[in-house]
């Protein structure tokens, strides 16, 4: 970088790593029979009735700002949704915002809340996007471990241990990259300690449809006490394969969604109208599509964890999500020399556990949102590469 470059650039700009995701992915775009495992983005195109919604969208000239807030219609279908599934109710009104995607979203709920120097609780692994987020707003992350000897289990009493002093509690469940969920009692706990320490919780629920063992995900902002101090995020990127139409929400109290939209009016606007009314079609009548989508997502989870027990690769089953998380630290290499010989000698793209925290450090990430075929495909020769590293170490 060049001297002029490096005093340009701000100093949390620098802070910040290059993703780990995007660095895989865009190795792996210049190369030839590459098997991607290692983005998170459905490989099933948008259905069919939801394209036709913005098409029709389009020609009927659907194509100016709607309300910062985005259109009424939609966030009444997004409030009536989490009504329905969750029991919580939220005034369309004024409590929701539609964003540009969920990662607008998380900018906007961390940005527009935490000052310089203060402290906001981040379980690991996480999601690459998260800690940027924070350092970027200037704050500071606590986080708290979570390993695979406990299932990923988030530890509420660690997490009541980290909240004296702390601004908000970031909760990111069901989880990337280690498809973990949060049980019951765990939610419940977790509210009660929010409730006492009056944390903010920030809550990332992009994953909420895709739950394949226990109970049906249900909003951290329907326990008692949390709706008021809680910012629920949503979207239909990963449930509706919709990740290129960048359209999310996000709800809180009135008076938070209202300083929140101060920053997105500034510098967004609105999101895309014709996005906006795909996503009103997704919520009125893609039930079907989406339950299709998640019982394959199911199937393809079983070829996997069924494929690595085959190699003797630990990885405790994910609820959620559609991620694995293999423990590789038996191999004698690190997860980022294992994610970058994989690529090279054997054409697999997976993620570097570490790119998602220090808790990550020993694993990889892999994305089942493929096709079973190329999933097939993608454990042979992941079986051939762990044998040539298992036949190197004898």
């Amino acid at each position: 970088m060049s001297d002029f470059a490096q005093r340009t650039l701000a100093d949390r700009v620098h802070a910040v790593p290059p993703s780990g995701i995007r660095r895989f992915f865009d190795i792996a775009a210049q190369m030839q029979d590459v098997i991607s495992l290692g983005v998170g983005e459905p490989d099933f195109d948008t259905p069919s009735h939801i394209t036709e919604a913005a098409i029709s969208s389009l020609r009927a000239g659907r194509t100016h700002y709607t309300s910062n807030y985005g259109t009424p219609e939609l966030r009444a279908a997004i409030a009536d949704k989490i009504f329905e599934r969750s029991g919580v109710r939220y005034d369309p009104a004024t409590e929701i915002v539609v964003t540009i995607g969920a990662s607008e979203a998380v900018d906007l709920a961390i940005r527009g809340t935490i000052n310089p120097g203060e402290i906001l609780i981040l379980p690991e692994p996480s999601y690459v996007a998260y800690l940027p987020a924070v350092i970027f707003a200037g704050g500071q992350v606590r986080s708290i471990p979570t390993s695979a000897a406990d299932g990923w289990r988030l530890d509420t009493a660690t997490v009541a241990d980290a909240a004296p002093g702390a601004k908000a509690l970031f909760l990111g469940y069901p989880a990337n990259p280690t498809g973990a969920t949060l049980d019951e009692a765990t939610r419940a706990e977790l509210s009660r300690i929010a409730v006492a320490h009056d944390l903010l919780v920030i809550s990332d629920e992009i994953y909420d449809r895709l739950v394949y063992e226990g109970p049906e995900h249900r909003a951290i902002s329907a326990y008692p006490g949390m709706k008021e101090r809680t910012i629920l995020i949503g979207g239909f990127s990963k449930s509706y394969a919709m990740t290129g139409w960048r359209v999310g929400f996000l709800c809180a109290p009135a008076e938070i969604i209202a300083g929140l939209v101060k920053i997105h009016q500034y510098a967004i606007m609105s999101a895309p109208t014709p996005s906006q009314d795909a996503a009103l079609e997704a919520l009125r009548n893609g039930e079907p599509a989406l339950e299709e989508m998640r019982a394959a997502y199911a199937r393809r989870r079983s070829i996997v964890l069924d494929g690595l027990a085959a190699l003797k690769l630990p990885t405790g089953a994910p609820k959620g999500a559609f991620y694995a998380f293999p423990d590789i630290s038996s191999l004698g290499i690190s997860d980022e020399e294992f994610a970058e010989r994989l690529l090279q000698e054997e054409r697999v793209a997976v993620v570097p556990g570490s790119s998602f925290g220090a808790s990550g450090r020993g694993h990889v990430r892999i994305c089942y949102a493929v096709s079973e075929e190329k999933l097939r495909e993608a454990l042979v020769r992941i079986g051939r590469f762990v044998a040539s590293l298992k036949g190197a170490a004898v």
